[in-house]
Parts: structure tokens; sequence; C-alpha cells
């Protein structure tokens, strides 16, 4: 059946038009229909997350979502059909949830925190980077491997190994393994970190700078610190996103060496480097600082911001594999976990030192 209306010729001036429309609807439908399955499983968990959420307020939505994601992925099994949904839900959406919590936050907060936090990050990432190279030589991973393992746990753990795997161009398992160590450790982190930071009767806002620099990715910071509290999420997101930046300078230094060391003088595309949904958040804290978010819309914002949250990290849960976690290797773990030990310490001393903690 054709899509044009009877009388209409086919050099009629709306045929074309039509024809356009109904050959997009026809391609969102497809998009639906291969997205859909896995994205409905993910908001599902997720509201199942978030009401037991209310009923354990010292866990929260996000961190459930987490958790329940992996049960259920161990059960489920999501193959191929639920696949680029979980996809849709794991990136995407986590992204979309930081640029809608950046809407309770202005752009004041933004250079106060960040500014304010730098003597713990800078800290922190040289703990990570020189770990990262002593550690590795004692325990015999070389290479890419530890490359990627110390600069995911001393900046934002798998966006800043993706950023730094296109320039030194690693081998698939050398990639794997850095993976898999930083998932182990940041799902350790969000259940984790809440329960250490009450014990230590932390702050909110020292909680979300302890999260903001010694947990790995940016997905695990903002769940560990959103069921602390509101203030430890607003630090934490800012911490966190000042400390991706970190991923500029050293994804430059490293395609300097490599060019160096090949001979290959290609630029690095400012996407690579730079997240895009950083520029978002900043937008949004931006508006914010405008006054262009009306105060009434926070509260919905930041229950929104929340869920998408916590639906980002059904997704990442039900994506998990314990199987790849142990496929990981003894000895890119062991490097993982000492780093993640020892940024998360050095953090807390930094903290107390600087009178912070």
């Amino acid at each position: 059946m054709s899509s044009v209306p009877a009388g209409w010729a086919p050099g009629h001036p709306h045929a074309g038009l039509l024809g356009s429309a109904a050959a997009g609807l026809g391609r969102a439908g497809r998009v639906v229909r291969r997205v859909g399955p896995g994205l409905a499983l993910a908001l599902l968990v997720a509201a199942a997350a978030t009401g037991l959420g209310r009923l354990v307020p010292v866990l929260g939505g996000p961190v459930l979502g987490i958790v329940l994601g992996a049960l259920v992925g161990a059960v489920v099994r999501p193959g191929r059909v639920l696949a680029p949904g979980l996809a849709v839900a794991a990136r995407p959406l986590l992204q979309a949830s930081i640029v809608v919590l950046g809407t309770g936050i202005s752009l004041q907060q933004v250079v106060h925190v960040g500014l304010g936090s730098l003597p713990v990050m800078l800290g922190t990432l040289a703990v990570a980077l020189g770990g990262g190279w002593l550690l590795g030589r004692l325990l015999g991973v070389t290479g890419d491997t530890r490359t990627l393992v110390s600069v995911g746990t001393g900046i934002c753990g798998a966006s800043a190994i993706a950023a730094v795997a296109s320039v030194i161009e690693p081998r698939r398992t050398d990639l794997a393994y850095a993976v898999g160590t930083i998932v182990t450790f940041n799902v350790a982190a969000v259940l984790l970190f809440p329960v250490v930071g009450h014990a230590l009767a932390m702050d909110q806002t020292a909680f979300g700078l302890w999260a903001g620099t010694a947990i790995n990715d940016t997905s695990s910071v903002v769940a560990a610190a959103v069921s602390y509290g509101p203030e430890a999420a607003q630090e934490g997101i800012v911490v966190k996103l000042t400390r991706t930046l970190m991923i500029v300078p050293v994804v430059l230094a490293l395609a300097m060496l490599r060019g160096r060391r090949t001979g290959d003088t290609r630029r690095v595309p400012w996407r690579k480097v730079v997240p895009l949904f950083l520029v978002g958040f900043l937008l949004a804290a931006g508006a914010q600082s405008l006054g262009l978010v009306p105060a009434g819309w926070h509260a919905g914002l930041a229950l929104l911001g929340t869920f998408l949250l916590t639906t980002a990290l059904a997704g990442i849960g039900l994506t998990l594999r314990f199987a790849d976690m142990r496929a990981a290797g003894f000895r890119p773990l062991l490097l993982g976990g000492l780093l993640w030990v020892a940024v998360a310490a050095s953090s807390l001393g930094l903290q107390a030192a600087t009178g912070a903690l």
C-alpha cells in the first residue's frame, strides 16, 4: 500500500515530504524494536531497585540497581536480543543522568569544589600512576595492561581506559584485563564505600570528596555518593567530573610518547579526549546559575536524574559476568586491588592533612 494519499501524483510537492516522514517512522520503529526489550528490562529492575531503596535508604536505589541487575543477569543471562537496549541503558542514560543532576548545581559550586579538591585529586592521581608503575613492575604486569589499569584507577575507570586505548592501541586481551579489573572494584566500591563512610562518621562533603577522588568509574562515584546523601552527591559529582578532565593531559602525553616511539604524528580528536556529557553537565550547571531552571523543577529533576542513574546501573549490572571478572587474571586484578586501596587510603590521608576531613 502506498503511503501517499490517493489523488497525489508522485510529483506533488507534499509527496516527497510524506515519503521521508514514513521512512523516518520506519527507522524509528526498527530502533525501538531493537532497543526496547533490553531497555524495558533495565527500567523494570530500576523500578524495583527504587522501591527497595526507599525501604533500605542506607543503600539506596542506585546501589541496589547494580546489585539487582547482576542477580537478574545471572539468572536471565541476556543475549543478543537484550544487548542493544542494555547498552543504551548503561551509557547514554548514565550520561543523561549526570547532565540532569547538573541542573541542581551552580557553576560557582563547580569552580569552588573543583579548585578545593585539586590537592587531594592530584595527590591520588600521582599515587595511582606512580604506584601502577612500581607495583606493576613488582607483580610482572607490564606494558599496556599496567598503563590501562593505572589510568583507569587514577582518573575515571572505563572512560579513561577507552580514551587511552584510542591512542596506544592495546591488544584486545590487555583491554579486557583492564576493564574487567576496573569493573570488579567499581562494584566493590559502590557496596563498601558508604559502609566505611558511616563507620568513620564522615560528613557528606568529606564523603563526596573521598568518593570523587577514590572510586574508579563515574557511575560508581555517583551511585555511592547518592546513597550517602544529596550533599555528598553534589560534591562527588563535581569532584569526579573535575578529575575526569585529567584525561586530557594524560592522553595527550601518551600520544606524544607513542608518536616519538613510532613516528606517528596523528592528532587526537578532541571528542575522544573530552566526554560530551561533561560539556552537557557544565551547560546544565550554567543554566542553573543563570536562573533558567525554575525552583519548582529541582525536586523532580533530582528524582529523574536519580532514576536514570539507577536504570543505567541496572543495565550495567545486567551485563556483568563474574566469569569475565575471573578471566581478567590474578596479577592484573591484584594490581587493580592494591592501587584501589592505595588511592582510597591516600585520599583519606590527604583530606586529613589539608583539613578537609
